[in-house]
């Protein structure tokens, strides 16, 4: 049975989920931030998916990068799997701007987290409703 990791868990808002896949929104502010969790127990790679998942994985990520930067109008756009400290398979999908805390680095070890304030985290997921959580019907369901 697939649990969430507690990490992941503690770090960020539920947006929505499938049966294949949840996706959070990381609780730093400082960023348009989403994390794709694949909804299956054990894994720790991306290589570890079963072909037909890796695929409609990889799918359901470029279609969620390319409509985070359509919202969110962002100048990069980063996609990690680091996994160092939360050892569940969770793929990061991050909006960069070159103006932002981190630009031109990495955004992990690059100041400090801010909270949402309830406005910006209630604009911040209806942006994602609307442009990101449709997405889970082309390949996350």
């Amino acid at each position: 049975m697939f649990q969430l990791h507690p990490q992941l868990q503690q770090d960020t808002y539920p947006v929505s989920e499938s049966d294949f896949v949840a996706i959070l929104l990381a609780k730093d502010a400082r960023f348009p931030w989403v994390i794709l969790v694949p909804k299956v127990s054990g894994l720790t790679e991306l290589h570890q998916l079963p072909e037909d998942a890796l695929i409609r994985f990889s799918r359901l990520s470029a279609a969620v990068s390319q409509a985070m930067m359509h919202a969110f109008a962002g100048d990069k756009f980063n996609v990690a799997a680091l996994g160092n400290q939360v050892p569940q398979l969770h793929v990061h999908h991050i909006v960069r701007y070159r103006d932002d805390a981190a630009w031109p680095k990495p955004i992990w070890g690059e100041g400090s987290a801010q909270t949402y304030t309830d406005a910006a985290l209630e604009d911040r997921l209806s942006l994602l409703e609307r442009h990101v959580v449709p997405l889970l019907a082309m390949g996350g369901d």
